[in-house]
């Protein structure tokens, strides 16, 4: 393995890092290059946890602090393929970089088809590897963001009755308050009551944030009248 020059994240994307310290998890039945890797990380800064099988690290995974894997591909009994599946299955979609000496192209496109950050042919260099693990957290992180922002919005829309709902969905689709109510056969002062109350509930202050929060949870597709009666139930 050579050794080239590789840091910890940059504090430009200290914001997007996993929520407190993610630990390098090492998978692989490679004795002597688990145990490398593990020094390189934590010389680098790294918390890191090995273990000897996909199914050791089963085993350990209810207990184990998130982080980014380093899985090989052809391990005894259960492969890092199959190790991923199960992964999905038990919902823990912690980012995965792939490490293996036996790589072919079948294998890695079925590996990043099915979510994987990188897939790595060994040897690989410390920057190779740094750089790797550097993008798969920033990239998980945000993705968390984003993830919490959306359960967030959907908190938010969950607190609007279901004539709320539907004037949102009739506004964030630029229909006026007059139309709304001849929409909804109710008077427009009804309306401007319901949009009021719906701008206080989403905690947007303007007509743009209310559109960018509907476009965020998918509310905005063809066929407004279907969107309209159901807006309240999507987000449940």
């Amino acid at each position: 393995m050579t050794l080239a020059a590789s840091g910890r994240l940059s504090p430009a994307n200290a914001n997007v890092r996993m929520t407190g310290d993610p630990v390098i998890h090492i998978v692989d039945d490679d004795a002597p290059f688990r145990t490398a890797i593990s020094r390189l990380l934590k010389l680098s800064g790294y918390e890191v946890a090995d273990y000897e099988s996909a199914t050791s690290f089963l085993r350990a995974i209810e207990n184990a602090t998130p982080g980014c894997i380093l899985l090989d591909v052809q391990m005894p009994t259960l492969g890092g393929l199959q190790l991923q599946e199960e992964l999905t299955k038990l919902s823990r979609n912690w980012p995965i970089i792939f490490m293996t000496g036996h790589g072919d192209i079948p294998t890695s496109v079925r590996a990043i088809k099915a979510g994987a950050e990188d897939f790595l042919s060994k040897p690989v260099s410390k920057q190779t590897l740094m750089e790797a693990i550097e993008r798969a957290l920033v990239r998980h992180a945000a993705m968390q963001q984003s993830q919490e922002q959306l359960d967030s919005f959907r908190s938010l829309m969950a607190t609007l009755t279901p004539r709320e709902a539907e004037v949102f969905a009739w506004m964030v689709r630029g229909k006026l308050n007059k139309q709304i109510a001849h929409l909804l056969g109710t008077s427009e002062r009804t309306i401007k009551a319901h949009r009021h109350m719906v701008m206080h509930k989403l905690q947007v202050q303007s007509f743009a944030e209310a559109v960018s929060l509907a476009e965020r949870l998918g509310l905005l597709a063809p066929s407004p009248s279907s969107e309209a009666k159901s807006a309240h139930r999507a987000v449940h």
